[in-house]
């Protein structure tokens, strides 16, 4: 192998929803990591991609192909479990997310949906695998994740009148009760949800333009109302506002993070995180998007699963190493945080690895490096790293999961 640590140039997506600038976590890191980056006040720096998505392919800094092409002339770095099953793909991209206004409700298909999307309509689903992901918060983290209870749904049913005439007049009260019933309950969830994401879209402004002067004139409010202004705000009359009252409203802390399996709703709403996913771009969206909507896709793919997601702290494997270990085969995070002079031997790690440098300055084995920097790792290769004098040195690794080996 070339080198044990490889040097990347990383691309960025300049989506909307993302901070401007050098307000921006990713173009602070894309400026301090690259030096050829320049970076525009006017523009949003909303994801840094890492990894050999065709999409965003990271490039290698000292010969210029793209990390696919040089893992394709040295795929012995791969390691032999992941190169009999992905090729010479990583199995996981990385990102970190800037985000200023809210990403879509979204979902991300199975395997088997996700063959069938690509194979009908490969012009907007580009390929054929799923996406489950996991988001690790660097700054306070808000997003909507998955099902309120029931309760809390049919609370909102019987205590909001303009969702309630959203789902239909007539059937919003059947369906209030049917959520308390533990045999009908998951099917009443199903069908308000549809019935509010598939209504006439004018009459959805209309009820929603209520909503929002009523809570106005209001003096008292809660988080989630407080949140469907914010909401009204970014995307004014949008069906996603109304999908808010449907998913649970989750704030995570610096170092805590969530894990979303295919077919569960989500969308992020701010904040600044590190995102590991299987390599695809599979989104099925269906509110507070300018995107493409695939309601009925959405609204058929979805589990209907009620309760909040799991929120992960990491597991401490060695001093000053954490790692963030979700249910799927494609990835893991690893976390080092070292202070000034301090030292840390990650523990071995199976198949490649791709390194971003965060915070500070120091060496991985024995080279340095620097903030927004990002290297890649290949197979078998131990991290010794050490933080700098004046400062510490935080890293972020992704890893394939460790249950796969």
């Amino acid at each position: 192998m070339a080198t044990s640590l490889l040097k990347l140039k990383c691309a960025v997506q300049n989506y909307a929803w993302g901070k401007k600038g050098t307000d921006s976590e990713v173009a602070k890191l894309y400026a301090s990591g690259d030096a050829d980056a320049e970076v525009s006040e006017e523009k949003p720096y909303a994801e840094l991609w890492m990894g050999t998505h065709p999409s965003g392919p990271s490039v290698v800094s000292s010969t210029g192909a793209t990390l696919k092409e040089w893992i394709a002339q040295n795929d012995a770095c791969l390691g032999s479990v992941l190169k009999g099953k992905y090729g010479t793909d990583l199995p996981f991209l990385f990102k970190v997310l800037s985000v200023q206004t809210a990403l879509s409700i979204q979902a991300h298909p199975h395997k088997a949906l996700a063959e069938e999307l690509h194979r009908d309509r490969p012009h907007v689903y580009k390929d054929d695998n799923h996406k489950p992901e996991m988001t690790l918060a660097l700054t306070d983290f808000e997003a909507l994740s998955c099902f309120v209870s029931h309760e809390e749904l049919r609370d909102a049913i019987v205590g909001v009148p303009e969702l309630a005439e959203c789902v239909g007049k007539e059937e919003s009260e059947a369906l209030a009760a049917d959520l308390l019933r533990p045999e009908a309950r998951q099917g009443a969830l199903k069908s308000a949800f549809r019935a509010v994401m598939t209504r006439d879209a004018e009459v959805v402004k209309g009820l929603i333009g209520r909503l929002v002067r009523r809570l106005q004139s209001s003096a008292d409010l809660t988080e989630k109302e407080r949140l469907i202004l914010r909401l009204d705000s970014q995307y004014p009359g949008d069906v996603g506002i109304f999908a808010a009252y449907f998913l649970n409203y989750i704030k995570i802390k610096p170092g805590q993070a969530i894990y979303l399996e295919a077919n569960e709703p989500h969308a992020y709403l701010s904040g600044n995180c590190v995102e590991v996913m299987a390599t695809s771009d599979n989104v099925v969206r269906a509110g507070l998007t300018p995107k493409l909507r695939d309601t009925d896709v959405l609204c058929g793919m979805l589990t209907y699963k009620a309760g909040m997601p799991e929120v992960l702290d990491g597991e401490r494997v060695a001093d000053k190493v954490r790692a963030y270990v979700p249910p799927f085969d494609e990835f893991q995070i690893s976390v080092v945080d070292l202070g000034e002079g301090e030292k840390a031997s990650v523990p071995h790690l199976d198949g490649p690895l791709l390194v971003l440098v965060y915070g500070g300055k120091g060496e991985v084995n024995g080279s340095e490096v620097g903030k927004g920097e990002v290297f890649f790792v290949p197979d078998g290769c131990d991290l010794e790293v050490s933080a700098g004098e004046g400062m510490g040195c935080s890293l972020y690794i992704a890893s394939a999961n460790k249950r796969i080996f």
